[in-house]
């Protein structure tokens, strides 16, 4: 490690148990995230970033100025995305995205669905999932040859995570889970190595900024399939029934809610039915 660096991770100070107790119940508080003692580090180290930045040397001054000063709505903000775990990958679970795919054909199939079909990745982080689940859409309709339309909606809680996603152009490292003929028909090479997702498909996709505490006032609603994987593990298991329960308020009748593997057990709702499918995690609803 280069001395720089290792600068650069050194904290400020050392955090007392009081201290990380109080960071700890703020952003749970506020976003739902969950810090045990084993990232006492990792919000250390995040912490030190920003603090850095201001010149703040005191993690007392630090939580007071994200309280209540001045700026606080802005530095909250600011701190929120240094703090927001963003990796993702683009299928990352394909066997869920294969399941979207079957369950799409069906729905295309019934005569009586006639409305553009509606998506929604919850928990977005810099695009790879909705852009993931745009493209499994686009095949479909292209193999059904089928003019339906649709709109994927993706939300996230980080600012800086949104304006990735939006911009939508990633490196050829980030693209190899795709096969050569995705790439070829929906990205276009902007600059060796890096691609864009093309405008037909970028004009699909919607971004937004949601806290999923705050999703009973989400304006979202008739999802005929919901997308919610990797997030709910950063949630009390309270809170991930409470977001999986709201979620359900959300669905189209016959819409799916598809979750990660393992993120919840014994999580039952009465207008939903359990699909039975042990390579995912998903539910039908009623109707």
């Amino acid at each position: 490690m280069q001395a720089g660096n290792a600068w650069i991770l050194k904290p400020v100070a050392e955090m007392s148990t009081s201290e990380f107790s109080d960071w700890c119940q703020l952003l749970e508080t506020r976003s739902g995230m969950v810090l045990t003692e084993q990232r006492r580090s990792f919000l250390q180290v995040n912490l030190t970033a920003r603090m850095r930045e201001l010149g703040v040397t005191d993690y007392a001054d630090y939580y007071q100025q994200v309280l209540d000063g001045p700026s606080a709505a802005v530095e909250w903000t600011n701190l929120l995305d240094k703090l927001t775990v963003q990796e993702t990958h683009f299928f990352r679970h394909q066997a869920s995205y294969d399941f979207v795919a079957d369950f799409l054909r069906k729905r295309i199939a019934d005569n009586n669905h006639k409305k553009p079909l509606s998506i929604w990745s919850v928990g977005c982080a810099t695009g790879e999932e909705p852009w993931s689940l745009a493209i499994t859409v686009a095949q479909v309709l292209r193999e059904q040859g089928s003019g339906q339309g649709f709109a994927v909606t993706a939300t996230d809680i980080s600012h800086s995570a949104l304006k990735k996603a939006r911009a939508a152009c990633y490196s050829a490292r980030r693209l190899e889970p795709l096969s050569k003929e995705l790439i070829e028909h929906y990205f276009v090479e902007e600059q060796p190595g890096f691609f864009q997702v093309k405008k037909n498909l970028m004009q699909r996709v919607c971004f937004a900024r949601l806290n999923v505490l705050e999703l009973a006032n989400a304006p979202i609603s008739s999802m005929d399939v919901i997308f919610c994987q990797n997030l709910l593990i950063y949630f009390r298991r309270w809170q991930r029934r409470e977001i999986l329960n709201h979620l359900a308020a959300k669905l189209a009748p016959g819409g799916v809610l598809v979750v990660g593997l393992g993120e919840v057990t014994g999580w039952e709702h009465t207008d939903l039915q359990p699909v039975d499918n042990e390579k995912v995690l998903a539910f039908t609803r009623k109707g």
